[in-house]
């Protein structure tokens, strides 16, 4: 039983829990509660270490490195090198992302589609606790990719300009651009691109990054269905 707060176990994981750069270094990610540890454990992956609250730590203990609102009675490490990597057909490739919430988000979005994710560099940790939580444990299920392993057609999604979604090719194998949320996608990188843009009602300036990408998902999945 865990019963100081100097304990090496839980120095760890408070260094997991409190920024990239620990996470970074030792190639571990801690993950809160039931839900994602259950998830972790239906995907066959095995955590590093499990703290669980009155049994193998206090829970006031446990509770002090916890940064949910609701203190979490689990929490798992994780090693990053244990999560799916494989490339898939299509790919989610996200540009300089800076809310973590919007990158769990498109994990969790990825995962419903059947589609992998690809993070440049810049984009915002999906190992951080907010990212992990926003993708509901689909960090588990959805391979994440290097940034040049991305298909080599890629569709840029535009704000305006490009071609409306519905006629847009998205025949896989295919990469979907998305841009970060203040800036969009680089120019560089739109011009060697295909184009589409999501048509929005008069007067709307833009979609939430994560709308966006549910959108471009969602009309390629139909497309597949009219086909089969």
């Amino acid at each position: 039983m865990i019963t100081s707060r100097d304990n090496e176990r839980l120095k760890l994981v408070r260094k997991l829990l409190g920024g990239r750069k620990h996470r970074v270094e030792t190639g571990l990610f801690a993950c809160e509660g039931e839900d994602l540890v259950d998830a972790a454990r239906a995907g066959g992956i095995e955590p590093v270490d499990l703290l669980v609250a009155g049994e193998n730590v206090e829970p006031e203990l446990l509770a002090s490195v916890s940064t949910l609102p609701h203190p979490a009675r689990v929490i798992g490490v994780y090693a990053r090198s244990a999560l799916p990597s494989r490339p898939l057909p299509v790919c989610l490739g996200l540009w300089q992302l800076a809310d973590p919430g919007n990158v769990g988000t498109l994990l969790r979005t990825a995962d419903a589609f059947g589609a992998c994710v690809a993070l440049s560099d810049g984009c915002a940790d999906p190992l951080s606790p907010k990212a992990l939580r926003a993708s509901t444990g689909a960090i588990f299920r959805v391979p994440l990719v290097p940034w040049h392993e991305l298909p080599e057609r890629r569709v840029a999604l535009v704000s305006h300009g490009g071609t409306p979604l519905v006629d847009a090719d998205l025949a896989p194998p295919v990469a979907l651009l998305l841009g970060s949320e203040r800036e969009g996608l680089p120019d560089d990188l739109v011009t060697i691109s295909e184009q589409a843009t999501i048509p929005l009602a008069d007067g709307a300036e833009s979609l939430n990054v994560a709308a966006a990408g549910a959108i471009a998902l969602y009309e390629l999945s139909r497309r597949r269905l009219a086909c089969s």
